[in-house]
């Protein structure tokens, strides 16, 4: 068998990070996880977060957690004091749209301070694979669709974009200085749906930000309300229409670009787009969750919100002829997952 890197996993508790942890240490990467719990539950007497603990249940693997913030140098330091790396996969980041237009500030200092952080240790540790866990909001408003790789950047409509956008543009000017650097940059577009066995899913703090989990508590009774922001979209039902990607999906793709990285010598900016390649509307997510749920959801038109686009969707073509990964799973298979996590944990990762 081949070389396995040692993988350090930036923001490993999360969402995205957690279901690419399983698929890593299912693969026999060597995985080290950091976060800083800022969204994740971990209980107080248990050794790592709630989710890594299921994560090694479904593996029957262990996976060592260190807590740790990217926006303290030091603590990134002694990290890479600690433990050998070969490949970082960067997901520690804020993440919510509205919320970066309400504090901005907290966004910049994150995502791409944090990021600085992370890029000068790696640098002096002589660490230059990266994978980046980007986001579609880079494209701005789209200029045509079904969005590719080659399409500008920048233009943002909200400062989270920004933000991925500008460590973006830090990133190329690093490879262009340097052509040691390795970095794919995944481009998500909108990742829903959780673990099959219903074990890890998505668990956000608070209010959802995004519109899956939100669909699910309302189904699951936490909360009474469905808002859809705007009906008055240049779309097919007038509401926002938006790639959702299966979260096992996308778990795999960060497998396979890792896999793509180490076994072949690829070097410099390579941007690729992780998306199913086509849209749903908000209305049509709907009403596959409640086919999904078996549960009809009580919604409410109320008023667009800042920084939103009407439509986004990814020409995935790339990722297919470069890493040989496509999406497989559909939207059934997206609310049917999400559905089943939802009412397994109707707390998330909290017990009751």
């Amino acid at each position: 068998m081949e070389n396995k890197w040692n993988v350090l996993v930036t923001g490993g508790a999360g969402y995205i990070g957690s279901h690419t942890v399983l698929e890593l240490i299912k693969q026999d990467f060597p995985v080290v996880v950091i976060d800083n719990l800022g969204n994740a539950h971990k209980d107080p007497n248990a050794s790592k977060p709630e989710c890594l603990l299921r994560v090694e249940k479904l593996a029957s693997k262990s996976v060592i957690f260190e807590e740790c913030d990217i926006t303290d140098i030091n603590g990134i330091e002694k990290l890479f004091k600690k433990y050998k790396f070969q490949c970082v996969i960067h997901f520690a980041a804020l993440k919510a749209v509205g919320e970066s237009c309400q504090k901005p500030l907290e966004y910049y200092k994150t995502n791409v301070g944090g990021t600085l952080n992370l890029l000068q240790v790696m640098k002096d540790n002589n660490v230059k694979n990266l994978i980046y866990s980007s986001s579609a909001t880079v494209y701005g408003i789209p200029e045509k669709l079904p969005l590719t790789e080659e399409m500008k950047t920048g233009n943002c409509t909200n400062p989270y974009g920004n933000t991925k956008f500008i460590v973006e543009e830090i990133l190329k000017d690093l490879c262009a200085s340097d052509k040691s650097w390795s970095v794919i940059s995944l481009r998500y577009f909108n990742p829903v749906g959780a673990h099959p066995s219903g074990e890890i899913g998505e668990d956000p703090n608070g209010i959802p930000n995004n519109l899956m989990p939100f669909i699910a508590q309302v189904a699951v009774g936490k909360r009474d309300i469905l808002y859809v922001y705007g009906d008055d979209y240049d779309t097919p039902d007038g509401t926002g229409v938006r790639d959702y990607i299966h979260i096992m999906d996308l778990a795999v793709g960060h497998v396979k670009a890792i896999i793509y990285q180490s076994s072949r010598d690829v070097k410099g900016f390579k941007p690729v787009n992780l998306g199913t390649g086509r849209g749903f509307s908000v209305l049509e997510m709907i009403k596959a969750f409640e086919k999904a749920s078996d549960k009809k959801l009580n919604y409410k038109i109320v008023e667009r919100r800042p920084g939103d686009v009407s439509s986004s969707y990814a020409d995935a073509s790339l990722a297919k002829k470069e890493f040989d990964w496509i999406a497989t799973k559909n939207i059934d298979d997206m609310c049917a997952d999400t559905w089943n996590w939802q009412r397994k944990n109707p707390n998330g990762f909290k017990s009751l």
